[in-house]
């Protein structure tokens, strides 16, 4: 039986889940404690199947392509954040200040892996561009991620996180990838046997770090700060967001000069943001009580820029001039 498109997938469905649970049933006291330690363990685990699952030969691959890259890297850490900077007086008076901070941190993540690859490949672009930028966005942002977070939260005038926190992002994610990239010659033949089951490993770290991070929220008193006005003005914020990032990096790739295929993968890998990265590095970077309002933005653009860049992947993949197909044109006369 096929499943109505209106239905979200099974992992959002999981997320609205764990979220009504954490509302219902948050966690406190000592099973809080338990609860933040099986999810440390199980953000390491999945920091170091990363890091056994994507060879050294793809970290380094497609470094020719200079320029897409670089045009990718500068959307992702540069333009994002002054996107998020620059829109404050249309988007903080529609959220909580709460909320705008976790959309200046949403500004500062790294973009997504697997869905901007996915994505790329559907809309017909070019795909190893798109795994070598998507990789290296992740492993970049773990270094310029929290820098950006200490810039842009200090612009706008609170405390940000403490330069000391890039030691626990050392310890927690780049150390468990870096003993992944170690233990690949014994292990990577598994894992990419495995590579579909391992999904489970990162919905299942997300799930955890979510219920964690909304049952402090909750007993916070989160549900009683955020009205249904505020969720609304949150997801008019994404949109605007999300708007002028597909926008600016459409317009900038064609006037760049770039084929249809680069400027498809600028697109999909230059407007997207990682939940997989981001609520990790939210847990280690940020005071936590303050994870469950960074989570919900991320969420929530999430599940849209999904929606969103589907139906743009569709529209490019419809399209006739490819190089398949001039390569079947007869040459002209």
């Amino acid at each position: 039986m096929t499943r109505p498109s209106f239905i979200p997938d099974n992992f959002t469905l999981s997320l609205v889940c764990t979220v009504t649970l954490a509302s219902l049933l948050p966690c406190s006291g000592s099973a809080a404690v338990a609860f933040g330690w099986i999810t440390d363990i199980a953000i390491g685990l999945l920091f170091f199947l990363h890091g056994a699952k994507l060879s050294r030969e793809a970290i380094v691959a497609g470094a020719t392509h200079w320029r897409l890259h670089l045009l990718i890297f500068l959307f992702t850490f540069g333009v994002f954040p002054l996107i998020g900077l620059a829109l404050r007086p249309v988007l903080a008076p529609m959220v909580t200040p709460e909320l705008y901070l976790g959309i200046l941190f949403l500004c500062a993540l790294p973009a997504t892996v697997q869905s901007a690859i996915a994505l790329t490949s559907i809309a017909r672009g070019n795909v190893p561009a798109a795994i070598c930028s998507a990789s290296a966005s992740s492993l970049l942002g773990i270094f310029l991620t929290p820098v950006l977070v200490k810039l842009i939260m200090t612009t706008n005038g609170d405390a940000g996180m403490s330069f000391d926190a890039i030691g626990r992002i050392m310890e927690q994610l780049l150390l468990p990838f870096v003993l992944g990239q170690v233990a690949r010659r014994w292990i990577g033949a598994w894992v990419t046997r495995h590579r579909s089951m391992l999904k489970y490993v990162d919905q299942g770290s997300i799930l955890l770090v979510v219920y964690t991070a909304f049952s402090e929220a909750v007993v916070g008193g989160l549900w009683s700060q955020v009205s249904i006005t505020t969720l609304a003005g949150l997801l008019a914020c994404c949109a605007v967001v999300l708007g002028v990032a597909l926008t600016l990096t459409t317009v900038t790739s064609r006037l760049l000069g770039f084929s249809k295929e680069d400027e498809i993968t600028i697109v999909f890998c230059g407007s997207k943001k990682s939940l997989a990265s981001g609520i990790p590095l939210a847990k280690v970077l940020l005071a936590s009580h303050a994870v469950g309002a960074i989570v919900l933005p991320m969420m929530l653009f999430h599940q849209m820029q999904l929606m969103v860049c589907a139906v743009l992947a569709r529209r490019y993949a419809a399209r006739t001039d490819t190089p398949a197909v001039r390569a079947a044109q007869p040459a002209p006369r």
